[in-house]
């Protein structure tokens, strides 16, 4: 199933923090966003799994309106991992995953055979099985991001929506994340601030800045200079990765 923001606006008290962005996000792609702090990214994102209504604009799922489809079908088809993700309740790591299945469970019904399982194998694709008997506050930062991860997939999604789920993860972990996301065949929408990662990760990215869509492309054709140097301000020389082959960025800061 194919995601696309249509002209989407979002306004709070008259300032405007998102306008006017389109973007596709195809089914079996990765599609970035990346931008500086406050450029409207984690907005958008919000609009997408309805914590935040547009002010205008639609979002599509297929040939559906977002807005016209209930929560529950809505959790059906789209699962999140948001910045704020976490449990202030001590589920152990099994639970937490399990709750993934909620929107499709109806009642008190119990995970069948096949949930079971597919929660076994989402946590050791995210190197969380070891941890199943322990409580969510027992757990650092980057296990209970894994957790939240393994949640999400669980939730089997067609749409995949992630604000910055390399936080708090280390190299291993997170190359092992980026690697699953190209290889899911969902639709994913990805926030990063590391514009590396960005680059090896995504197969198209649209680059945010002050609620606008100020390019749009492939890494190699984002990643330029000048693009860097307009919208975050930083001089960079960017040069091929000899193994991959995608764009790698060396920073420096610009003179004052």
């Amino acid at each position: 199933m194919d995601l696309r923001l249509d002209n989407l606006s979002v306004a709070i008290n008259g300032k405007a923090l998102v306008s006017a962005l389109t973007l596709d996000v195809p089914q079996g792609q990765v599609v970035g966003l990346i931008g500086p702090n406050g450029s409207g990214k984690s907005t958008a994102l919000r609009c997408v799994y309805r914590a935040l209504r547009p002010s205008g604009g639609v979002i599509r799922l297929g040939n559906d309106d977002l807005s016209a489809l209930s929560l529950r079908a809505t959790a059906q088809s789209i699962a999140a991992l948001t910045q704020e993700a976490s449990s202030d309740l001590d589920f152990t790591v099994e639970e937490m995953v399990a709750l993934g299945r909620a929107p499709h469970l109806k009642g008190n019904r119990r995970l069948d055979a096949r949930e079971q399982d597919l929660c076994a194998r989402a946590m050791a694709q995210l190197d969380v099985a070891h941890l199943a008997h322990r409580g969510m506050l027992d757990l650092s930062g980057g296990e209970r991001q894994r957790v939240m991860i393994a949640r999400a997939l669980v939730q089997e999604p067609k749409i995949l929506v992630l604000d910055e789920p390399t936080n708090h993860l280390d190299m291993r972990h997170q190359i092992e994340l980026l690697s699953l996301l190209k290889g899911s065949g969902l639709a994913v929408l990805v926030v990063l601030h590391d514009l590396n990662l960005a680059a090896a990760c995504c197969d198209y990215l649209g680059v945010i800045c002050d609620g606008r869509l100020f390019d749009a492309g492939t890494p190699r054709e984002i990643m330029t200079p000048m693009v860097v140097q307009e919208v975050f301000g930083v001089d960079v020389i960017i040069v091929d990765h000899p193994l991959t082959g995608y764009p790698q960025l060396f920073y420096t800061l610009t003179s004052s």
